[in-house]
């Protein structure tokens, strides 16, 4: 990803898109119900999922922006960014993702005139069940919590880059300042107080899900057992947990 200069962010916050406003602005949005966690076995209550609606993401950005002010993210990195995919007549697909999104998107960017469809898909970790980073870790960083979410341990992260390497997905990535490997951890620190991550709550589109799977009657179970969906990369065994509805054929 292109490094993201620190004043273009101020002047973003500051100004937001279409009244948007990003990161902690959004940080009261409660959760369906009241989460209370105080031991071991409250987290294996849990099982945490994610659905992207690509149907209704409008490559604003809000997430983007959100996610580097409540993450800390380095300039240089995205936990989560939004790609933009037109396919011309002639069926060829062209992708891109400008500084990760965190822009929005330029009409007149766009990479040729003969489009016949286009459109955004956001892109994050996707929480495997059989996450190849976790089982390359020499030391045990990369790892997975009780209720299933793909966190690291950077205390014991020796910044080999092996997890990075593994991850199909292209989600992680060396914080160069600190040494050690980084990613999303669906605001791990705010989902366990009852609080969504923040870029669920920047989405002024509502493209953004998340929630419990072990809890059937979550939003986000019951939109999955309604809705067909895709997954990314299913070939490679990884078992994600990132549910992408409406996902189009040209998208990797």
């Amino acid at each position: 990803m292109e490094k993201f200069e620190r004043r273009q962010f101020i002047k973003l916050s500051l100004i937001g898109t279409a009244g948007v406003l990003v990161g902690s602005f959004f940080g009261f949005a409660k959760t369906e119900t009241d989460i209370e966690v105080n031991s071991y076995e409250d987290l294996l209550k849990f099982d945490w999922g994610y659905i992207v609606d690509t149907t209704r993401c409008i490559g604003c950005g809000s997430c983007v922006r959100a996610c580097k002010v409540e993450n800390n993210v380095p300039d240089t990195y995205f936990r989560t960014w939004v790609e933009r995919y037109e396919i011309t007549k002639d069926e060829n697909v062209v992708v891109d993702s400008p500084k990760g999104a965190i822009e929005g998107f330029d009409k007149d960017d766009s990479q040729t005139g003969d489009i016949v469809k286009a459109f955004f898909v956001p892109k994050l970790c996707n929480h495997c069940y059989d996450s190849p980073c976790t089982q390359v870790c020499p030391v045990g960083a990369a790892y997975k919590s009780p209720d299933n979410v793909i966190l690291v341990d950077q205390k014991h992260c020796v910044g080999c880059g092996y997890c990075v390497q593994a991850c199909p997905y292209g989600s992680r990535y060396i914080d160069e300042h600190r040494g050690v490997a980084d990613k999303c951890t669906l605001c791990y620190h705010r989902i366990h107080k009852g609080l969504a991550p923040a870029c669920v709550n920047s989405c002024p589109r509502s493209a953004r899900i998340y929630g419990n799977l072990k809890d059937p009657n979550s939003k986000i179970n019951k939109i999955l057992h309604q809705r067909r969906y895709g997954l990314l990369k299913p070939d490679l065994g990884t078992n994600p947990k990132c549910y992408y509805i409406g996902l189009d054929k040209e998208v990797k």
